[in-house]
């Protein structure tokens, strides 16, 4: 969605309010597509002391699988991002504020920049996830598999003839 901006920089105390839904779904994270519902993002602009200031509210399911075991897992996020605005740079880079030449914004690239950047590196299905055997792959969370679980190096095999 594209917001036009140009009443909001010339008003002191304007806002904007926006509640729409962003479909993610095409978003493609870690070979996956874990968005599987639309974003709920909710938009306040405003304008005060003429410092703009954007704050996003999104919400949303995040489908994918533990990194450990493989589980199917859900999780509900709620994020909220603020950001100020300003017509252009002194400076040629800066993090502080999002530059808007144009006095527009797109904010479906703004909420999705955001969420992808703030989603966890790493999904457990629980803190404490045993993980998949590393011999024959059972979910180690499930229960023991019997597995041998002491290997030894075979360069090193001649060693043990020493603990005789």
């Amino acid at each position: 969605m594209l917001l036009d901006l140009k009443e909001l920089f010339v008003s002191d105390g304007a806002v904007i309010d926006k509640a729409y839904p962003l479909d993610m779904t095409d978003v493609d994270v870690n070979g996956e597509h874990p968005f599987t519902s639309p974003i709920s993002a909710k938009l306040h602009v405003a304008n005060k002391a003429g410092i703009i200031t954007v704050t996003v509210q999104a919400d949303f399911v995040y489908s994918t699988c533990c990194d450990r075991c493989m589980t199917p897992i859900e999780r509900d996020f709620h994020y909220t991002f603020s950001h100020k605005l300003i017509e252009s740079l002194e400076e040629e880079y800066n993090d502080d504020y999002i530059e808007t030449p144009d006095l527009t914004l797109d904010s479906d690239e703004l909420v999705k920049t955001d969420i992808l950047l703030e989603l966890p590196s790493k999904f457990l299905c629980k803190g404490d996830c045993q993980g998949l055997c590393q011999k024959c792959g059972h979910n180690l969370n499930l229960g023991d598999c019997g597995c041998n679980k002491i290997d030894v190096d075979p360069r090193l095999e001649k060693l043990k003839e020493l603990l005789k």
